[in-house]
């Protein structure tokens, strides 16, 4: 591993006296498109490719991701696995007011963060060569965010502690959409099935003849979960709920 060069007694706000902080801006997180507008203008800040907001659910052995927003692509969640982002989250999260310590994966796979050399060589391929993340504290709850580059030269150092606790702050006003977007799935066994299906490439009539039920029934199934994904159409539903777990 690589430390990142951050003086945390000159960019992190809880380290300085009041008047000398800096103001800290609070958009309005109402909806999950308007948090992913703030991650990727986080991530451009920080000089990151991609991100992944996640929350980490099982028991002492055994962990689980549950993907809350991210531009990572389908395929590579896919391969790498969401068991091994739990991992990868918990090996490498820093504290807010911590000096986060990336995992370069090309040159530093550690099992220890849940990297071991296959998964390293995979990252490094998919354009994740350095690894970050940063723990946060939202109410009792903790997500994490894993921030990851091609290479360790385009991450902003000096700009991460700042923003690691400003992220943590504008989180803190939408508990609600986190918890719902994280711990629950939102959607009955029904509309679980119609959304699989038609993931799977199936028309509305195919749907129907599976389950035994007509048309319009599937239809309003889809509907349901269109509006409880928070999306505005088949596909981009479809989407969320492969990101999430849900399918």
């Amino acid at each position: 591993m690589r430390s990142l060069p951050i003086d945390t007694t000159a960019r992190n706000p809880t380290m300085l006296p009041d008047h000398d902080r800096p103001q800290v801006s609070s958009p309005s997180i109402a909806s999950r498109a308007d948090l992913t507008t703030y991650l990727a203008g986080l991530s451009e800040r920080l000089g990151a490719h991609h991100y992944m907001l996640l929350a980490v659910i099982g028991g002492l052995d055994r962990h689980d991701a549950r993907i809350i927003a991210s531009n990572w692509v389908y395929d590579a969640i896919q391969l790498v696995g969401l068991r091994t982002l739990a991992a990868l989250a918990l090996g490498t999260a820093a504290a807010p007011g911590t000096v986060p310590e990336p995992v370069v994966t090309s040159s530093a796979p550690d099992r220890s963060v849940g990297i071991d050399g296959e998964t390293a060589r995979l990252l490094t391929v998919l354009g994740h060569g350095v690894v970050l993340g940063l723990r946060l504290h939202v109410g009792r709850q903790r997500y994490y965010l894993v921030i990851s580059s091609d290479r360790l030269e385009t991450l902003e150092p000096d700009a991460i502690a700042e923003e690691h606790m400003s992220l943590c702050y504008v989180l803190s006003g939408c508990p609600d959409l986190l918890a719902a977007a994280s711990l629950t799935d939102p959607l009955t066994d029904r509309e679980r099935e119609c959304m699989y299906w038609v993931s799977e490439g199936k028309t509305t009539d195919d749907v129907a003849v599976i389950l035994g039920v007509s048309a319009n029934t599937v239809n309003s199934y889809i509907a349901n979960a269109i509006q409880k994904l928070g999306s505005s159409n088949r596909a981009m539903a479809i989407a969320t709920a492969i990101r999430s777990g849900v399918v």
